[in-house]
């Protein structure tokens, strides 16, 4: 078998930061799947699963009440390596063309207080496994640490 898109990316040499995954047709549409990494693969530790699983609720949430993008939203979910995450929209778009959105979203994350929107038995089939204080910080980290001020190299896959 062919090897898949996201396997070839040199994860030794891949940063925190928004990347352009793939493109793909959807008739005569495109969709974009975007590499939200989050911390260095194989360098940092991986998000451990009740933060990533809170912040997959609160981004989702975020992502599909946002008033300019709640109508591009395909998903928004955990990797399964814990680095980061992936966001799919609707639309032929590159990394810069979703900074805002991003920032936007994380900073609504850190800064998040109240019930985590579905950790609810009825909700969510592991409605436990949340930790929005360590949730709160992982984002916070993100945004300090890459978003403000990103740059080409979190931008765009290393070679």
């Amino acid at each position: 078998m062919e090897k898949i898109a996201s396997f070839t990316v040199n994860h030794l040499k891949l940063l925190p930061g928004i990347y352009v995954s793939r493109k793909d047709r959807v008739g005569k549409e495109i969709v974009t799947t975007f590499d939200i990494r989050m911390t260095a693969p194989n360098r940092e530790p991986v998000i451990n699963t009740a933060e990533i699983h809170t912040i997959e609720h609160l981004g989702a949430t975020f992502l599909r009440n946002h008033p300019a993008w709640k109508d591009k939203v395909i998903y928004f979910g955990p990797m399964g390596c814990r680095t980061g995450f992936y966001m799919i929209l609707a639309g032929d778009l590159e990394s810069k063309d979703v900074v805002d959105l991003v920032t936007e979203m994380f900073t609504f994350i850190s800064e998040y207080k109240g019930e985590v929107p579905g950790a609810a038995p009825r909700d969510c089939g592991n409605y436990l496994d949340m930790n929005l204080p360590l949730a709160k910080i992982v984002a916070k980290r993100f945004l300090e640490n890459t978003l403000k001020d990103i740059d080409e190299t979190h931008l765009i896959y290393p070679e």
